[in-house]
């Protein structure tokens, strides 16, 4: 197995995913439309303290996970989840980004803290208003030249990458023809992902990881409250919205995309969304006597030409096991975002993928992709799989814009023996 020398790689002993949840995923421009991504990411660390039963007063740290400026507060995103959520005001907030990668290098973050001992819990939270991406303009401030008023949809325009000149879509079809990826072939990726998903809804497996929503307001004694509103005749969302019998006739019958094999069908689908967990160091855990989900074993980052931005997760997840000296046979669970179904077929054939073992309850093609949301969702819904299944480790991964990938390594503690 080869690895990539300049790797960014973390080895953890005593770093632990105490507990996660999150939001529903919903359909953008739809129920979510129009909340702020900072009271989506608030209400998700409110209810990881409830659930984890967990005050958050332990907390030393928060680390936040956002990518679109979505809100005219945004500068303020990380502190506002972590005051609203009850996180003391002495304890500092930060954000970070690295695109669809972000919400696992948010846990690595964490997991950095307590591992120089910096920290003995963090909060960390992904969130995304896909919906309240702007509609921008950076060249107006000076005035307006005659007939040059240009604005832009910032989401649609942020998926083409002016360096190769390339846009994202356009990255897997790339991928798709060097690896011989057919249209019958991603959307059949795309009907099984549709059809595991919508097995784990029914199965109430998704449900054990999201909190509802419903209206309400978010106190913060001596300050302004905030909150979520949803839209009139909306009374509560509990489930994601983008998940849908979706049949490989009807997804044939769609148009590409991008030129190719890509359509709207066998791409991420476009939700609002936040995920919320709480990292703890090993010491913590004894203290006060509390179980974690997994242990995070170790992460990997490394760079891959932005062209074939898609292929990321295969340098990323070669480096990470070479780290931990595992095989890829070792690994019993593999979650790689399904930014489009080409990327995550030219990632399966590369590495040589047991599909079995890849995205068993769907991912983000049926579930939907809110970008700083997903890592922290994949570490959620991996930690949580391989408990159900009492699998021993997993792999969380990612394809990131720009031409990297990232891989996160967990252990369910109770397999380990």
């Amino acid at each position: 197995m080869s690895s990539h020398r300049k790797a960014l790689l973390s080895h953890y002993d005593d770093v632990f995913l105490l507990d996660g949840v999150r939001t529903p995923f919903v359909e953008y421009n739809t129920a979510l439309g129009l909340v702020s991504p900072t009271d989506l990411g608030i209400k998700a660390a409110r209810d990881v303290f409830r659930r984890s039963n967990v005050p958050p007063a332990d907390v030393d740290i928060v680390v936040a996970g956002n990518m679109a400026q979505a809100s005219f507060d945004a500068f303020v995103l990380p502190r506002h989840i972590a005051l609203y959520s009850g996180v003391p005001i002495e304890v500092p907030a930060h954000l970070v980004q690295r695109v669809c990668g972000t919400g696992i290098e948010a846990i690595l973050q964490a997991a950095d803290n307590i591992k120089l001992a910096k920290a003995t819990m963090a909060l960390v939270v992904g969130t995304e208003s896909m919906s309240r991406n702007p509609i921008a303009a950076y060249t107006h401030r000076g005035g307006f030249r005659m007939g040059e008023v240009e604005f832009k949809d910032f989401l649609w325009e942020a998926l083409l990458d002016p360096c190769p000149n390339e846009t994202m879509g356009g990255t897997a079809e790339k991928l798709a023809k060097e690896y011989g990826i057919t249209r019958g072939d991603v959307d059949q990726f795309a009907a099984e992902s549709f059809t595991r998903a919508i097995a784990a809804q029914q199965g109430c497996f998704l449900s054990g990881e999201i909190v509802p929503l419903a209206s309400e307001v978010f106190e913060l004694p001596g300050y302004s409250p905030r909150g979520i509103r949803l839209p009139r005749g909306v009374d509560g969302l509990s489930k994601d919205t983008h998940i849908r019998p979706s049949s490989l006739e009807a997804l044939s019958q769609l148009k590409p995309a991008f030129g190719g094999v890509q359509t709207g069908g066998n791409s991420s689908g476009i939700v609002d969304g936040a995920a919320a967990a709480l990292v703890a160091s090993g010491e913590y855990l004894k203290q006060h006597k509390k179980g974690p989900l997994a242990r995070v074993v170790a992460g990997a980052v490394v760079g891959v030409r932005p062209e074939i931005m898609g292929i990321g997760p295969v340098p990323a997840i070669q480096s990470l096991l070479e780290l931990a000296a595992l095989g890829l046979s070792q690994i019993d669970r593999f979650e790689i975002n399904e930014a489009f179904g080409a990327q995550v077929l030219a990632c399966q054939r590369e590495l040589g993928l047991d599909r079995n073992k890849l995205n068993v309850n769907g991912g983000a093609i049926a579930i939907g992709h809110p970008l700083g949301a997903t890592g922290v969702r994949l570490a959620i819904t991996l930690a949580r799989e391989l408990k159900r299944s009492n699998a021993r480790y997993g792999v969380a991964s990612a394809c990131i814009g720009g031409g990297q990938g990232i891989a996160l390594l967990v252990e369910n503690p109770s397999a380990a023996n």
